[in-house]
């Protein structure tokens, strides 16, 4: 059996790591677009792109027998991400079955957002007995500060998206990283949700997230460090409860994993089904670090 992460950067495998336990499962994610996406941002933590082909993507009659499987396992929110989600071309069928046995929240860089798929959108959201959330992101006040990370005429393209959302009546979640360091601070968050207001969000949200030190972020600034682990950490009940991977799992087209932030680390894939995933895993991960050091949560 090949050594997983923490073993290989520390050289030894005699390392004590805690397990999260799984409290019960709750959410369900979906790498519906597999890896590929249109954009190539510099901090994206799976290097998603054009060409990575690492993880394919789901159709809707494989996210249909996990929506099945989830429902009788009782769960209550689904979440679609990639790559891009709304390069699937079955997308919107898949949000209509899913929001047939709970909420969704569908994460997308919104370069894909056009006035049509809003309203479509939209008209998903009214149907359902249940809510729909669209979470976009953004890295920066300015072109010049977003376009670095995300790609010249990104930031033009993202604001006519939060745009045509709230032109069709929908209030997206905008999702910042630390990429965007002004929106760290409550000066820069204010700021921005300033930016938001004027493009028609009258309640605007607002998510700021750590940046995993992963794929692409590991060559833009820099990798974990060997100081930067869960060795040795006793986790309480309440830390395990804070974190999503007591209570989540991540369905790719190559089975379930952990969480949204491993799928590309072949120990963090649990089974084939999530019945197969309902037990305990050790946090030997770095990224492991950023969820319970920094609270990260990819939950909205």
């Amino acid at each position: 059996m090949p050594l997983d992460e923490a073993s290989r950067l520390s050289g030894t495998t005699n390392i004590v790591f805690p397990d999260v336990p799984m409290l019960g499962l709750d959410t369900v994610w979906f790498q519906v677009a597999g890896s590929v996406c249109n954009l190539a941002c510099t901090h994206c933590f799976i290097s998603c792109s054009p060409d990575n082909h690492t993880h394919a993507m789901m159709d809707a009659a494989a996210v249909e027998i996990y929506l099945r499987e989830s429902e009788s396992l009782g769960v209550r929110e689904f979440y679609f991400t990639g790559g891009e989600p709304f390069l699937n071309p079955e997308m919107i069928p898949i949000l209509r079955a899913a929001l047939r046995r709970g909420p969704a929240t569908v994460l997308t860089n919104g370069t894909l957002i056009t006035a049509r798929r809003a309203a479509d959108l939209k008209a998903l959201s009214e149907d359902s007995a249940y809510s729909l959330d669209i979470r976009l992101s953004l890295d920066g006040f300015d072109a010049a500060a977003n376009d670095a990370i995300r790609g010249p005429g990104t930031f033009v393209r993202i604001l006519e998206a939060i745009g045509h959302l709230a032109a069709a009546g929908l209030n997206p979640v905008i999702t910042v990283t630390e990429a965007c360091e002004e929106a760290v601070g409550s000066a820069g968050r204010a700021r921005l949700l300033g930016r938001l207001r004027d493009l028609g969000l009258d309640r605007p949200r607002l998510k700021v997230m750590p940046l995993l030190l992963l794929g692409a972020e590991a060559g833009r600034t820099r990798a974990y460090g060997k100081e930067e682990t869960l060795a040795g950490t006793e986790l309480t009940e309440a830390d395990a409860a804070s974190l999503q991977c007591a209570s989540g799992r991540m369905v790719t087209a190559e089975g379930v994993y952990v969480c949204p932030i491993l799928i590309d680390f072949p120990e963090a894939r649990m089974g084939s089904t999530l019945a197969e995933t309902l037990r305990p895993f050790p946090l030997r991960h770095r990224a492991c670090h950023t969820c319970h050091v920094q609270g990260l949560n990819c939950r909205t």
